[in-house]
């Protein structure tokens, strides 16, 4: 499973030109599932992101996390994270989990989240969305379990 996160000052998705969902200050996290992943995977993910220290405290260190600044949390599934591209000009998904195994993986994580506490907003599963990130910093982690 791999999360791909930005911090953000504010985000929204969007579907045939109409938002589904938005946040202001936390993080987006685009998901991408593989095959191999699993619940122990998402869970995994979930408790790092939100311990993550990624926001700045009164002197501008990195050390408040998401619950620290009542951030918010935008997870749009992102199956082309495990795209390769190594051979020819067409990226290969073939590492990227079927609809039927990753959009109930990317449920539970966003799920996993809020048992945390978090508030989070998703996108549409399958969709062709259109994400507005407003990155803050920019702040940019790539995390893999």
């Amino acid at each position: 499973m791999r999360a791909l996160l930005q911090r953000v000052s504010q985000a929204k998705v969007s579907v045939d030109q109409q938002t589904i969902a938005s946040i202001d200050q936390g993080v987006v996290v685009l998901l991408g599932v593989s095959k191999e992943d699993n619940r122990e995977n998402a869970r995994w993910l979930a408790g790092k992101l939100a311990g993550l220290r990624i926001f700045e405290d009164d002197v501008g260190k990195l050390n408040l996390s998401l619950s620290e600044v009542d951030g918010s949390v935008l997870v749009v599934s992102q199956f082309t994270l495990y795209g390769n591209a190594r051979k020819g000009r067409r990226p290969s998904f073939t590492a990227a989990a079927p609809a039927e195994i990753a959009k109930p993986l990317v449920d539970f994580f966003a799920e996993e989240l809020r048992l945390r506490g978090l508030k989070v907003a998703t996108g549409e599963f399958g969709a062709h969305m259109l994400v507005e990130i407003h990155n803050d910093g920019p702040v940019t982690l790539l995390l893999e379990k």
